[in-house]
């Protein structure tokens, strides 16, 4: 795991190496134990190493292949190295890293074929010297990230969005005020987007390439499908699947050079991982929790139980307003861009904690959008009997249902029009009303919605709305969780492994019938039998927390001079043309009145402190 920066000229020199090594220090937290550079007449490329796999020099990047045809740098895990490792028997290996896998299977089968056939988490840059070609690809569940910018100057990219924000290149765009209005909306700028024009991700399973001649060619090598097989129908046949599935590949990905443990809360998802990682390591698995002051939010002590049961090593920290209060300088400083999901804390918390013990960590992310943890599922998909009803008839019916049943069979998503975008509204967290008493000119300003996440049709049959909605689940709210674990997790320099989302257990996964894990009371049913089964005495009576801290209370507290201070500053209201009566309004709502309005207050929050360290 390390982090990346690299450029490709076009009509631009390469950037001076004194100025590209200061913009490499950006992410030196991600990668601590080493830094090295690549330059030629067209590339040049730098690496932060965070060492996991091959300690020794044999396993430093840049790397170069055998033949000198390919040199790569590489972010990220490749759990599958070994086996690919053994069909390329006449490369002559120097180290045992997973870098050098990959290059072995570059020689062998070429670019494509080998993106194929990885399974990990990976973010990687390679320049093809004999075509004088750069490919950058992202692995399929978008676990690591890679931006980029591209103009006639050239193309730049990196782990971290700031080192393209920053580039000399890529310094003086605008802001793209049609991404600023999604993020505002969705509280990250989500995938192909930038927040900055000519800025940009490399999606999920997307490889990216360009040539002399400056052109960008772009193409999905894997994404999650729209339509799936269904063919393991039986419950008992589904739990055993599962089961074996989810203990191969947590087992795979217990790889490692240096200490390795584990995230726990009090959920399922978590204590499925941590039983599979603590049964493959003899009972010697560390386990690592986050609590706060909140009883309502609170998993310490359900945590505790499982770690018990497990036998595990649990350490266990607690959050309240004071602490976070000391903190959020720290969280905004591992933030390359605006970013307003406020688990973040929690999340930065408890890796800074594991990282005393740990540099690698599982992860339980991913159940939940596999197996149809949220409760959103059945928001949605309990409207759709009159998703095609004209809208007065629909409004007619969820009126009638309020009144006369309190709403216990409908609900307002029935009366938008398209379930994609009620699925969206489920995220957003910021109000037309909210947003445009703050940004006025956002009155005029097309939502850019370019990620095309929430844009399935409507369906009445129930088979292909949750299979819509796991896709977009899968391309939304997944890959804003898996961007704050990412930033969170590395800005302290630990590595953080999400065995849900193996490529081999997401396609495992999409062979069980959608409705074994769907329905009242049902929610991920597939996932808490195998659970039962492995851990008959764990407790499923517990309510679904989420991550979380108590924001909106702790802002009404230690943080309130914070908000103020930053929220009504000038140079902040200058640069975005805020209106600053319309930032009291929201302060005076929240911290004087007592109303909710912790989502907008954070996400303008974030957006200050990104503009902050931009212009610093």
């Amino acid at each position: 795991m390390c982090r990346i920066i690299g450029e490709y000229r076009l009509a631009e020199n390469l950037t001076e190496q004194s100025r590209f090594e200061e913009l490499t220090q950006l992410s030196k937290n991600g990668g601590p134990d080493d830094t090295d550079f690549y330059r030629n007449e067209r590339v040049q490329l730098g690496f932060n190493r965070l060492a996991i796999l091959d300690l020794s020099v044999a396993g430093r990047q840049p790397m170069c292949s055998n033949s000198g045809r390919y040199i790569i740098v590489f972010n990220g895990e490749v759990y599958n190295h070994l086996d690919l490792r053994a069909k390329t028997p006449d490369y002559q290996f120097r180290g045992s890293s997973d870098t050098e896998t990959i290059l072995s299977a570059l020689e062998k089968w070429g670019l494509r074929k080998t993106v194929e056939l990885l399974d990990g988490m990976f973010g990687l840059a390679i320049y093809d010297t004999l075509e004088d070609c750069l490919y950058l690809v992202r692995d399929f569940a978008g676990i690591k990230p890679i931006f980029y910018g591209y103009n006639r100057k050239g193309l730049v990219f990196a782990s971290q969005y700031d080192q393209v924000s920053k580039h000399p290149w890529f310094i003086n765009e605008e802001i793209d005020q049609e991404v600023l209005s999604l993020y505002l909306k969705m509280q990250y700028v989500p995938a192909p987007l930038g927040l900055k024009k000519n800025t940009g991700q490399v999606l999920p399973g997307e490889c990216i390439s360009i040539n002399s001649k400056g052109e960008l060619n772009k193409w999905r090598y894997w994404e999650l499908p729209d339509k799936v097989d269904n063919s393991i129908q039986h419950w008992n046949e589904a739990v055993e699947f599962v089961n074996e599935q989810l203990e191969s590949t947590v087992r795979s990905q217990l790889m490692a050079d240096v200490p390795l443990g584990a995230f726990l809360s009090g959920g399922i998802d978590s204590a499925l991982v941590c039983y599979n990682a603590s049964k493959n390591l003899n009972d010697q698995l560390s386990t690592y929790t986050i609590g706060s002051d909140s009883a309502r939010h609170d998993e310490t002590e359900d945590a505790k139980t499982v770690a018990q049961m497990l036998n595990t090593k649990g350490h266990y920290d607690r959050m309240n307003a004071s602490s976070a209060s000391n903190l959020m300088e720290e969280v905004f400083g591992v933030l390359s861009e605006p970013f307003a999901d406020f688990s973040i804390i929690p999340t930065y918390l408890v890796s800074k904690h594991a990282r005393s013990g740990l540099t690698v960590a599982l992860s339980g992310d991913g159940g939940d959008e596999l197996f149809y943890g949220y409760e959103r599922f059945e928001s949605i998909s309990k409207n759709r009997s009159l998703a095609n009803w004209p809208y007065l008839m629909r409004y007619m019916a969820y009126g009638g249902d309020k009144l006369l049943l309190g709403g216990k069979y409908l609900n307002s998503g029935v009366v938008v029009n398209k379930q994609a975008i009620a699925h969206m509204n489920l995220h957003a967290r910021f109000e037309d009303e909210q947003l445009y008493g703050t940004f006025p000119e956002f009155k005029d300003t097309h939502f850019k919605n370019g990620f095309g996440v929430y844009t399935y049709s409507n369906s009445t049959k129930l088979d292909d709305l949750l299979n819509n909605m796991r896709k977009a689940e899968f391309y939304g709210m997944m890959q804003k969780t898996l961007l704050k674990v990412d930033r969170a997790s590395m800005g302290v320099g630990l590595e953080v492994r999400v065995p849900f989302l193996s490529k081999v257990f997401i396609e495992a996964s999409l062979k069980v019938n959608s409705v074994l894990s769907y329905g009242n009371g049902k929610r991920k049913h597939i996932l808490k039998t195998v659970l039962k089964k492995n851990m008959p005495k764990y407790n499923f009576n517990t309510s679904k927390r989420g991550f979380t801290v108590p924001l909106g209370q702790w802002m009404r507290e230690d943080l309130k001079d914070y908000m103020y201070d930053h929220l009504l500053s000038k140079s902040y209201l200058d640069s975005f043309g805020l209106n600053s009566a319309g930032i009291e309004h929201l302060l005076s709502q929240h911290i004087n009145k007592g109303l909710d309005k912790k989502w907008p207050l954070f996400t303008l929050l974030s957006l200050f402190k990104w503009q902050e360290k931009q212009n610093g």
